[in-house]
């Protein structure tokens, strides 16, 4: 344990010094959010929006957890980068452990996304969201651990394919139906009974309606403990897959 924890923390500091060396990387993430709050959110203001909370405490939950989904999905392009470098075949000849590998990756993942979401709160305050502090720390908590989720996963995709027109079509197949259907940008109470029930089927939609129950001050209700319970499961299973992955390829 101690070794995993060391190699980790190795593993997580060289991928976290890349990533202060690039001002761009860390900005450009948050642009694609900040636009939709900046252009999108005061078309929602005054609206029924058919749940709790105003308009800013609805969109900005959703805009977080797309953050998340979006940064994480595509956190894969680095290893087939990596790969075509040779850097992959190098570590494979390192005593480092394999999970370490995976975990030092995601992790850097998280830190960078959830310093991205609190860029994009505090563009959210200026622009009139008002939400309780509780409610705003589990919204990056939420995006730290989606993030762990399917950053995992793509990263375990990415040692699966070999090129980057392979990864690219495949996480865009994911990742614009599980925006869609899971009511990112709007309740999915304001959809059809027919799209409402299939977005059910979506684990995004429990994470996102955890998020907003938090940020109206809803902390014990169904949808924080649904949100909660499928974000547990999502980490653990993506976490295992990625691991697996990263075992048999010996990356």
């Amino acid at each position: 344990m101690t070794a995993l924890l060391s190699d980790t923390a190795l593993i997580f500091g060289r991928y976290a010094r890349q990533t202060l060396r690039s001002r761009f990387q860390i900005l450009f993430g948050v642009l694609m959010p900040l636009l939709y709050l900046l252009f999108f959110g005061p078309l929602l203001t005054g609206l029924p929006l058919g749940g709790a909370g105003d308009s800013w405490q609805v969109l900005v939950p959703g805009l977080l957890l797309q953050l998340a989904l979006f940064g994480a999905l595509f956190a894969g392009f680095s290893v087939i980068v990596e790969k075509q470098l040779g850097v992959v075949e190098r570590m494979r000849v390192t005593p480092v452990s394999r999970p370490a590998l995976l975990l030092g990756r995601v992790l850097r993942d998280a830190a960078l996304l959830v310093l991205q979401a609190v860029l994009l709160v505090l563009a959210a305050l200026l622009m009139g969201l008002r939400a309780p502090l509780a409610g705003v720390v589990i919204g990056f908590a939420f995006v730290a651990v989606l993030t762990i989720a399917l950053a995992s996963l793509s990263y375990a995709l990415a040692l699966k394919v070999a090129t980057p027109q392979e990864f690219g079509p495949t996480i865009n197949a994911v990742s614009m139906p599980s925006m869609l259907l899971s009511g990112l940008m709007l309740p999915m109470a304001l959809a059809p009974g027919w799209l409402d029930v299939l977005s059910h089927f979506v684990p995004f939609r429990y994470l996102v309606d955890a998020v907003r129950a938090g940020y109206v001050g809803d902390y014990a209700g169904t949808a924080m403990l649904y949100g909660v319970l499928m974000a547990v499961a999502l980490t653990l299973i993506s976490v295992t897959v990625g691991t697996r992955v990263f075992r048999k390829a010996g990356a």
